[in-house]
């Protein structure tokens, strides 16, 4: 593997991209977030510290290694934490809470924020990171058949709701220029999702051919970034 090809396949890991299989590993420090990932026969190491900048340290299986630092763009993560945020739902998604203390906050997202403490997923978003949340609001859930979503948060149902919500968690931190048409998104739940973008519109096609469009982009989370959705994505299973 040349530096090029070593470099490319970093990038992807480093953000979350690759569709191989990855080990990751995630440690919080009073410096920032660390990660460590390992596939495709490379190791990498990533750093974001609390000003948004990424280092990136990577290791192949044959010796060669890549050192690198990226820093946030104008209008992102650096601007959220100078005071900034984003209205949703009648309240302000500010940069220094995590994903579930933004969402739960919003009016527009009571329905998610029921579905992901019955799946027992609220430590696990408020987990290290990052994290990438397509957000479907509370129109959205009501667009699933009558009934859909009070049996999925039965307690009996709990795996199979479990599998819809990490359908919409990718790893890493992807803004909305981040995200390009015909992109592939890897999910945490194993499946993927279809980058559709049209000039600053961007959609999501699922994995039975659905289709949701972001409305609100670049909510910036102390662990992630969100994006509310207009319709509720579906995997396979």
């Amino acid at each position: 593997m040349n530096t090029k090809q070593l470099f490319a396949a970093t990038a992807a890991l480093a953000l979350g991209l690759s569709t191989a299989p990855a080990f990751a590993q995630t440690t919080t420090s009073d410096g920032g977030d660390k990660t460590k990932t390992t596939a495709d026969g490379v190791m990498t190491k990533t750093k974001v510290d609390e000003d948004g900048k990424m280092k990136i340290k990577a290791k192949t299986d044959a010796g060669d290694r890549l050192k690198a630092t990226t820093k946030p763009r104008k209008g992102d993560r650096a601007g959220m934490d100078m005071g900034n945020g984003v209205m949703v739902g009648g309240a302000m998604m500010v940069a220094d809470k995590d994903i579930v203390d933004n969402a739960v906050n919003s009016q527009d997202h009571t329905t998610l924020v029921a579905a992901v403490k019955a799946a027992g997923l609220v430590e696990t978003l408020k987990s290290a990171g990052p994290f990438t949340v397509f957000a479907p609001t509370n129109e959205a859930f009501n667009k699933l058949p009558a009934g859909t979503v009070d049996k999925l948060t039965q307690p009996d149902m709990k795996d199979q709701l479990t599998t819809i919500l990490t359908y919409h968690v990718v790893p890493g931190r992807l803004t909305a220029t981040d995200l390009t048409d015909g992109q592939v998104l890897t999910t945490v739940e194993g499946e993927q999702l279809t980058v559709m973008k049209k000039g600053k519109k961007v959609m999501l096609k699922d994995a039975k051919g659905g289709m949701a469009t972001v409305t609100i982009p670049n909510i910036m989370d102390s662990n992630g970034v969100t994006h509310v959705i207009d319709t509720v994505l579906m995997p396979t299973k």
